[in-house]
């Protein structure tokens, strides 16, 4: 069985991030996705609020299991049996932050592989900081994340003015 991690802050997850999911599910039998606790981000939701998003979006595909992580990626690799890394390029300012990412994890582990999926054209634009401003703003962002992230948002900001 050939399995996956893809990681990232996701706050919150976007369309960008669930067609990264997507071409996952199609190369491999399993995709890690995990929820990533950066302490150089400042998040608007919580790691448990983002990984359930991410789980209501994926609750009718048995493959993707959603995880909260807060060590190196290495670390979760080993842990998942996995040496393979997923990571989404929208342009080349990710991939120059990817790549240096990626060499100095290599350093910890000789056997991680990286997998680069670039973004679709239409969504080169879309980013969780996007998402984050909208909502900031009070702008309209349903184009720029899966609907149950939608729904999830929404109801929370009914019984919280702080999103």
């Amino acid at each position: 069985m050939k399995k996956c991690v893809f990681a990232g802050t996701f706050d919150p997850f976007t369309v960008g991030h669930s067609d990264t999911v997507e071409k996952t599910l199609r190369l491999f039998d399993e995709t890690v996705v995990a929820v990533a606790e950066n302490r150089s981000k400042t998040c608007m939701f919580t790691a448990e609020e983002r990984a359930e998003m991410i789980r209501a979006v994926y609750r009718n595909e048995p493959r993707v299991r959603v995880v909260v992580w807060k060590g190196a990626i290495v670390d979760l690799l080993r842990e998942e049996g996995t040496e393979i890394y997923v990571r989404g390029i929208r342009n080349t300012v990710d991939f120059e932050y990817e790549n240096a990412d990626f060499y100095a994890s290599r350093a910890l582990d000789r056997n991680m592989i990286a997998v680069y999926l670039p973004s679709e054209q239409s969504r080169l634009h879309v980013s969780s900081t996007l998402v984050k401003n909208c909502i900031s703003f009070g702008k309209p962002f349903a184009d720029y994340v899966p609907s149950e992230v939608y729904r999830y948002i929404a109801e929370k900001a009914r019984g919280n003015k702080d999103v």
